[in-house]
């Protein structure tokens, strides 16, 4: 039986999905033409755009405008919820935070952009959690575009959006409110300032991107993106530290402990 349009962009998707699975076409690698994969599939050009479409929105390929499509180049990032915040995890070989010491089992770097340090009015909810005024500048906010670092002289790959509120009373005037917080990053200095957190609940949510993270991430707005609302309690049970990270459903693999 001849197959129907829709079955027709499944089935190529599936033999590409296939070879990018086996390692035919390695992360990172430049795919064939659509032209080429026409002539060897015996599609049109519409079905073959539909099928990279299916596995872009999937995120294992990269479309480029004028340069082609590529392989993602990095697998996900297993994340390992509140182990990835402990003191031994977060300040590993000098890691200045969880995430510098995840990419570091890797191999890789992580190049923020545009961190945005300032003192701010949180939002209802997070003035909720911290248990600070919502209309006044009660928080230190830490907002940040990070992304990974995975081979020299490669592009680097967007990850993530993270937004750290921290009370004022607790952050003003410390290193906290610097750029680089230093080893261990912020929890650390949290910890020596006496606020140790002791637990990290987190609740994850999916949903589609907003067109300004969609940029960032250099995902379509057809994709999904993983919502972590982190908290960071003490043992005497406050909430020091309100994380909303923002990251690609396909580049995270959430370990929960």
């Amino acid at each position: 039986m001849k197959p129907t349009a829709r079955s027709a962009y499944q089935e190529v998707a599936a033999l590409i999905r296939s070879r990018i699975e086996d390692g035919t076409y390695p992360r990172g690698s430049r795919l064939p033409t659509e032209e080429q994969w026409a002539d060897e599939f015996g599609y049109t050009r519409v079905t073959i755009n539909a099928a990279l479409r299916v596995l872009a929105n999937e995120g294992l390929v990269i479309r480029a405008r004028k340069r082609g499509t590529f392989v993602r180049p990095i697998d996900p990032i297993v994340r390992r919820s509140g182990a990835r915040h402990l003191k031994q995890a977060r300040e590993l070989g000098g890691a200045h935070g969880a995430f510098d010491a995840e990419l570091a089992e890797r191999g890789y770097t992580y190049r923020p952009a545009d961190t945005d340090i300032r003192r701010d009015r949180p939002p209802a909810l997070v003035a909720e959690l911290l248990d600070v005024p919502a209309d006044e500048a009660s928080t230190v906010v830490r907002d940040r575009r990070m992304s990974i670092i995975y081979a020299h002289n490669q592009p680097a790959v967007p990850y993530q959006i993270a937004t750290t509120w921290i009370p004022l009373d607790i952050a003003g005037d410390t290193a906290i409110e610097q750029q680089d917080p230093g080893v261990g990053g912020i929890s650390s200095r949290l910890e020596e300032l006496g606020f140790e957190q002791v637990r990290f609940p987190e609740r994850i949510r999916t949903r589609p991107p907003t067109s300004a993270e969609a940029h960032f991430l250099e995902i379509s707005e057809e994709q999904l993106v993983d919502e972590i609302l982190h908290r960071g309690v003490t043992a005497e049970g406050r909430v020091v530290k309100v994380t909303i990270f923002v990251i690609p459903t396909h580049l995270v693999i959430h370990e929960i402990e």
